[in-house]
């Protein structure tokens, strides 16, 4: 079986292919897929599940054997052209541009031809002036190419790496995962030899990157634990931050890695967890809407009710006589 990571590029590029070649033998298929013949009906039996929404009988693609020949009837659909409304237009192209904003992950010649594609297709109603988008602009663009290339291929890297919660520089080799953006900033997650454990990095706090001549070596089970975390895996470097939680935030203790949770008696709870980043803890905070507060520490408490004066004033400022 392979992977995700080609499992859904190739599945995408099945169906046209069957409509445009029906009735071929399975042997050819996975020859021109470059699979065996186990993994070609593999994907075949997760296409019939596969339609337009409402599931009801016509909307779902069929598969038709006739011995070792296959074809797919019932996905004319996909050969339609694509309409995008204009809100869906403007989220690809604010979405591309934000890639481009990225160096080192991704196919920046891709991603341009792409976006000029759908820009040429919306007929100029989509122009560069109509998308601002917000990059990452602290992030040496060198360091995020070399861990670029040391995950594609396989190598181990030496990090020196910021840990805000200390206010120091730690020392540490990690063998990379994978690497995302979150809000235009680059991630690392990676299996850290200092802690024996998966850590997720910003690479706005590494210092300096060198790539070893060591293959990366993550157990199995590791790099599926890693992706099952999703996005953010709390690390002890992280900041610890107590927030008390009326009934209607009590959301944050379900939705949010947590250490503890302590009910209060009425409905709320007191709730611990690490916090990577403290303008998102701001943002957490002040979201909640008077139903949340940040206990301790006290220096990050006193940042957001000042972050909540100064919204507060905002609204408060009189209008301008124009």
């Amino acid at each position: 079986m392979t992977g995700a990571v080609d499992h859904l590029p190739r599945l995408l590029a099945l169906v046209p292919w069957l409509l445009a070649h029906p009735d071929t033998p399975v042997t050819d298929v996975a020859r021109e897929f470059g699979i065996s013949e186990k993994q070609l009906r593999a994907d075949l039996e997760l296409l019939w599940m596969c339609g337009l929404p409402g599931y009801g009988p016509g909307d779902l693609m069929d598969v038709v054997w006739d011995e070792d020949r296959v074809s797919l009837s019932n996905a004319e659909t996909i050969g339609r052209p694509l309409r995008l409304t204009g809100d869906e237009a403007l989220a690809l192209v604010a979405a591309l541009r934000a890639l481009l904003g990225v160096p080192g992950l991704v196919d920046t010649a891709a991603v341009e031809s792409a976006l000029a594609k759908l820009e040429a297709a919306a007929g100029g109603a989509v122009g560069p002036e109509d998308v601002a988008v917000a990059v990452d602009r602290v992030t040496d663009p060198a360091l995020v190419a070399a861990l670029a290339d040391a995950l594609a291929t396989g190598r181990r890297v030496h990090l020196r790496y910021w840990v805000p919660a200390r206010d120091e520089a730690t020392e540490r080799d990690v063998d990379p995962l994978r690497m995302f953006t979150s809000d235009g900033t680059p991630y690392l997650v990676g299996w850290c030899h200092l802690v024996d454990d998966v850590r997720t990095f910003r690479l706005d706090r590494a210092l300096t990157v060198e790539v070893l001549d060591v293959p990366a070596e993550v157990p199995a089970d590791v790099r599926q634990r890693a992706l099952d975390a999703g996005l953010f895996a709390p690390s002890p470097d992280d900041r610890l931050v107590t927030l008390d939680l009326d009934p209607a935030a009590r959301w944050v203790a379900d939705y949010h890695p947590v250490e503890d949770v302590t009910e209060r008696g009425d409905g709320g709870v007191v709730v611990r967890l690490r916090a990577r980043d403290d303008g998102w803890l701001r943002r957490l905070a002040l979201g909640l809407a008077g139903h949340g507060r940040v206990v301790d520490p006290p220096e990050v408490a006193a940042d957001v009710r000042t972050a909540a004066a100064e919204a507060l004033a905002g609204y408060t400022q009189p209008a301008h006589p124009d």
